[in-house]
């Protein structure tokens, strides 16, 4: 009987590949982080010319900057992988936290925030690893877009003002061992929820279905991942993937503050949806095969 695990993309496939031809898989991650050089090179180039713009330009100096790349970015996910992006009317025009599944490279995101910026006229303000400040030529990307490492106190500031912030609380560890099982390892991290109770803000939810399969981490030996991410907190884990899958990101249904709920509370609520979200919207274990098709068959997803 045919199943589509039967033939999905495992290890031993990729190896193969990885040799003939190496461009088919190796070459597409590569891709990602040199569009991020250019990105941020853009951003850099913008940077030291604004003055000449600022006639034109009324806002801060960022905005045309970021619409430009923006649109790049918005480009390639509709041409790549067929992006969409359901249920932005739930995201408040207000502040609100918006807490997502972080794949294995959080390209998704990057569609998400150039979708919503072009479309909506509001900027992400994402909280990114320590590890992302000090890495050499990134400086204007995370300036433009407002990443900030983020106490929960600034979290918070920038969340009264009515600003939107992301935050992914699986992180690199998520990110790095979680696999097409999907499953959510967020470790019972308790600050983003602490963020929305100060901000007294809603949560929405927001998962991308076959995000695992768009990239993927090596789970060989994953006790040795485990254990070497203990010691570095830092991103090692092998990553391959670029294919062109379908991805349809879900904004979920916000989840509204509560003066009763704890910090304790809150994360098992947001937990529990973004676990339904998941069960409701991606075939597990993930297949890159399936998603492959889906690119090419499906316009709408559930």
């Amino acid at each position: 009987m045919f199943t589509w695990a039967s033939i999905d993309i495992y290890y031993s496939s990729w190896l193969s590949w990885l040799f003939t031809p190496l461009i088919v898989v190796s070459l597409l991650p590569g891709i990602i982080i040199i569009m991020l050089y250019i990105t941020s090179s853009l951003l850099y180039i913008y940077k030291l010319h604004r003055r000449r713009l600022l006639d034109a330009y009324d806002k801060d100096i960022w905005d045309a900057g970021r619409k430009v790349v923006s649109a790049i970015w918005d480009a390639l996910g509709w041409i790549w992988h067929g992006y969409e992006i359901h249920g932005i009317e739930n995201i408040p025009a207000g502040g609100a936290l918006l807490v997502y599944y972080h794949g294995a490279v959080p390209i998704d995101f990057y569609y998400i925030c150039s979708h919503i910026l072009l479309y909506e006229g509001r900027l992400i303000n994402p909280v990114g690893d320590r590890f992302l400040f000090k890495i050499p030529g990134w400086g204007s990307l995370l300036e433009a877009f407002g990443v900030i490492p983020g106490t929960v106190q600034s979290c918070a500031s920038l969340l009264r003002k009515g600003n939107l912030l992301a935050i992914a609380p699986g992180g690199v560890y998520e990110a790095q061992l979680g696999d097409h099982n999907y499953e959510v390892l967020w470790r019972q991290r308790l600050g983003f929820a602490k963020v929305a109770i100060e901000a007294k803000v809603p949560i929405i939810p927001i998962f991308t279905r076959n995000i695992r399969e768009a990239f993927r981490s090596f789970n060989i030996c994953q006790s040795f991942w485990h254990w070497l991410y203990q010691k570095t907190h830092l991103p090692l884990v092998p990553i391959y993937g670029g294919f062109p899958v379908k991805l349809t990101t879900f904004i979920g249904r916000a989840i509204p503050y509560d003066e009763s709920h704890t910090p304790e509370s809150l994360v098992k609520l947001v937990t529990q949806n973004m676990k339904e979200m998941i069960a409701n919207h991606q075939p597990k274990p993930g297949n890159i095969l399936r998603a492959i098709t889906e690119r090419f068959t499906l316009r709408k997803n559930n």
